[in-house]
């Protein structure tokens, strides 16, 4: 989700890229024959596999002969059709630009349909430990990492949140509630009207530039399961770069926020109160201008002011990952209720909107 497309960094070349596909269906002997290219040493008698199981969009196989998996190799094989709303392209480029500041991992490859990358040591995250004020000051710090990335050639980037929004509802609007196969989806879903849906887009289109959100290099898709924490070095790392690229700051926070709720089994009760939002938003501002070199302290006008961007983006999170959920109900293979999780996406929308917008902003 780039405006801007991000630079390849310098000193960084491509990766080498095989000409393999992986059967998504029986991940495998494609995992096994990358394999026998990125670690011919390997005995392959000797390799033990893991399948991660959390996942919505890929599947994901970590290869490893080491039994505390630190020589781990990932596997992680493209969705069926994902490529209509992620750039594959621009997601390697996230990578490496991520890996040359210390946010990500090496990546070692990429194949006909996926690619390959070191094993991050420690635990993935759940929603009742992101809330804890040991962890979730962690991962202000990393997301202020993230966002103080400095942006090439003094450049003023762009986000095309809103280009992003328009193209996913257009693709839901003609190839999903279009065909006559899945014409019925809708009411599976019971989501609103077309028609509802794009008069709410226009409406977003243009009230979020008017937020006075900054642009930053953002993750953009920071579910509790892309945080992983690695108690020894105490320190978090995000992993999964699908949608890596410049957007709005706000966006990227809200976006977090909203996975307190869950994936299987949302319950948006769960979100963090005001008063946790404030603390958090705190001690990322702290982070945040420490890592620009900006001396000046962190003010609670600033922090109010960025808490009510944040919850005022919480209605493009919605969206965007609503129209991600009615796609995916239609192509992916992954057994999860696609259908339902639009459902409570949109109805979460039109629930909060009249709540986030009586939060005016500063002029």
């Amino acid at each position: 989700m780039s405006g801007t497309e991000l630079p390849l960094p310098e000193g960084c070349v491509a990766p080498q890229c095989y000409s393999i596909s992986v059967d998504e269906e029986n991940v495998l002997p494609g995992a096994l024959q990358l394999i026998r290219e990125l670690r011919p040493e390997w005995d392959l008698q000797r390799i033990q596999t893991k399948m991660f199981t959390e996942g919505i969009s890929n599947k994901l196989l970590a290869c490893y002969v080491d039994p505390g998996m630190e020589d781990a190799v990932l596997v992680r094989v493209y969705g069926n059709m994902t490529e209509l709303f992620v750039d594959r392209h621009n997601e390697v480029k996230s990578f490496q630009l991520l890996r040359q500041h210390g946010c990500a991992p090496d990546l070692y490859c990429t194949f006909q349909n996926g690619l390959c990358y070191e094993f991050m040591q420690g635990r993935a995250l759940g929603p009742e430990e992101v809330r804890e004020p040991r962890i979730f000051r962690l991962i202000a710090e990393e997301m202020a990492k993230y966002h103080s990335i400095s942006i090439p050639n003094g450049s003023h980037p762009k986000s095309n949140l809103c280009h992003k929004l328009r193209q996913l509802y257009a693709i839901v609007k003609m190839d999903i509630m279009g065909d006559d196969n899945t014409a019925n989806l809708r009411v599976q879903a019971n989501i609103p009207a077309m028609e509802v849906l794009e008069q709410e887009l226009t409406w977003m289109e243009s009230y979020l530039p008017t937020l006075g959100s900054p642009i930053v290099l953002c993750h953009n898709d920071l579910l509790c399961k892309n945080v992983i924490y690695n108690e020894t070095k105490g320190h978090v790392r995000f992993i999964d770069y699908e949608y890596a690229g410049y957007n709005y700051q706000a966006f990227d926070i809200s976006n977090h926020f909203n996975e307190f709720a869950g994936v299987n089994e949302m319950d948006y009760r769960l979100l963090p109160s005001r008063e946790t939002q404030l603390q958090w938003l705190k001690h990322y501002l702290k982070t945040y201008k420490k890592l620009r070199k900006d001396t000046s302290g962190v003010t609670e006008n600033e922090v109010e002011e960025l808490y009510k961007q944040v919850n005022n983006f919480s209605l493009a999170t919605h969206f965007f990952w609503g129209f991600w959920a009615l796609i995916q109900a239609r192509y992916s293979t992954i057994a999860f209720n696609f259908p339902r999780y639009a459902e409570l996406r949109f109805k979460q929308y039109f629930k909060v909107k009249p709540e986030v917008t009586s939060l005016k902003i500063s002029e």
